[in-house]
């Protein structure tokens, strides 16, 4: 009996950013946010809050983005949190991004590709973050996973921190900055669904912040992947800021905003609405 092969993720995100507009909403319960809502920073509160932006979001955006760390704080009761959450969303229709950023070699990275590219285990997801700083050939287990899972994995390359850039614009003897060769590397890696006229999986997260400093954006983003813009809302940037950093790439940019959202709540509508208008801002520059 032969088993037919995983749609891409490519596929299903360009599929889901097109029936529920462009848009990646994180789930990020901050300590403050819980306080906002009026909830308590313990595990009974991350799983009220938890359950709230799962429930109100996950049948109308494109993209969910749990945060790990602000469940792992709570140690296996948020990590059970969690576990909920990623099926409930997944169950819902949306696509559910794993912010984890690992990053190790060998057996160690195939262990976290493992924990999150296995569609047997519990915290599978659709896509997970990772990061190439160890070398981006030492990502090679969670590509290889991901490719047999049709999952994803979102590489760090120019961040939205300002700290970022000591590494990511360093310069290697080749006259390329480190971010220049992550790039390059995964519009390899998407050279094969690109060639089909499909979106590739394997993307880059680039900061919408890049826009304050149009020199640092000065890179080939045209990666036949999708690009993740983190630092829309609290970090400074807007909609409006997207054309100016990502150009013709901008059809393949999944705008990724957190408190801008998150801060609506806990009222579900609120919450909707948010969203709504975030992604039709998104959707009205992209066009």
């Amino acid at each position: 009996m032969t088993t037919s092969a995983p749609t891409p993720f490519g596929t299903r995100l360009r599929a889901a950013m097109d029936a529920r507009g462009p848009l990646c909403v994180g789930i990020d319960p901050h300590a403050s946010l819980l306080a906002d809502w009026g909830l308590g920073d313990d595990v009974a509160g991350l799983e009220r809050f938890t359950r709230t932006v799962v429930d109100a979001l996950a049948e109308r955006v494109a993209v969910l983005k749990p945060q790990s760390a602000f469940f792992e704080r709570f140690g296996s009761r948020g990590i059970a949190v969690l576990e909920r959450a990623v099926a409930d969303a997944r169950a819902a229709g949306a696509l559910v991004l794993m912010d984890a950023k690992r990053g190790d070699i060998g057996s160690t990275m195939a262990a976290y590709a493992s924990a999150y590219l296995d569609p047997a285990g519990p915290l599978f997801s659709d896509a997970v973050t990772v990061s190439p700083y160890l070398g981006f050939g030492s990502l090679r287990p969670a590509l290889d996973a991901a490719r047999a899972a049709g999952a994803g994995v979102f590489v760090l390359a120019l961040t939205s921190n300002p700290e970022g850039t000591e590494v990511q614009h360093a310069v290697r003897p080749d006259g390329s900055t480190v971010a220049a060769t992550v790039l390059r590397a995964l519009k390899a890696e998407n050279a094969a669904e690109a060639a089909e006229g499909r979106l590739g999986s394997y993307g880059a997260v680039v900061g919408a912040t890049l826009g304050r400093a149009p020199e640092e954006a000065c890179v080939d983003l045209t990666i036949d992947g999708p690009l993740l813009a983190p630092g829309i809302g609290a970090q400074g940037a807007t909609p409006a800021d997207l054309p100016a950093v990502f150009g013709p790439a901008i059809k393949n940019v999944v705008p990724s905003v957190s408190r801008g959202v998150l801060r609506h709540g806990p009222d579900a509508a609120s919450l909707v609405a948010a969203a709504s208008r975030m992604a039709e801002e998104v959707r009205a520059v992209a066009e």
